[in-house]
């Protein structure tokens, strides 16, 4: 059994852009918090085997998704939660003007940076 305090630290970066805190890790998956500053649009990525939940707790973002049936864009703000299921290319951005905040859930355990491949996305990204 675990039990962890989110640190005020970055960890690190996400291979799309966002400002990450590690959470917890486990056999199964791992969590960590994500925020993305003002009016920053992060790169489109894929991912070769791992999936994911996202769970917003501040602020305000959209994000696109598309996989082999269908392609969306979903208002992110508090409360809402998506899945980024394996091979779904995604994008996300902050619209709003304070920090975007969510949790985020990868199961597996994410592997590392080479888990993700970049590609062309809804909008153009600004880092």
């Amino acid at each position: 059994m675990k039990e962890t305090t989110l640190s005020s630290a970055l960890d690190a970066k996400s291979p799309a852009g966002a400002d990450i805190r590690f959470i917890m890790d486990g056999a199964t998956g791992n969590m960590i918090h994500s925020t993305v500053p003002p009016r920053q649009t992060n790169r489109a990525t894929i991912h070769a085997t791992v999936s994911e939940f996202w769970y917003v707790l501040e602020g305000v973002g959209e994000i696109w998704r598309r996989d082999e049936i269908e392609e969306r864009v979903t208002a992110l703000v508090p409360g809402v939660s998506v899945d980024i299921p394996v091979g779904t290319a995604f994008q996300y951005r902050n619209v709003g003007d304070i920090p975007f905040k969510f949790i985020c859930i990868s199961m597996p355990p994410w592997p590392g940076d080479h888990e993700a491949s970049h590609l062309v996305g809804a909008w153009e990204p600004s880092i």
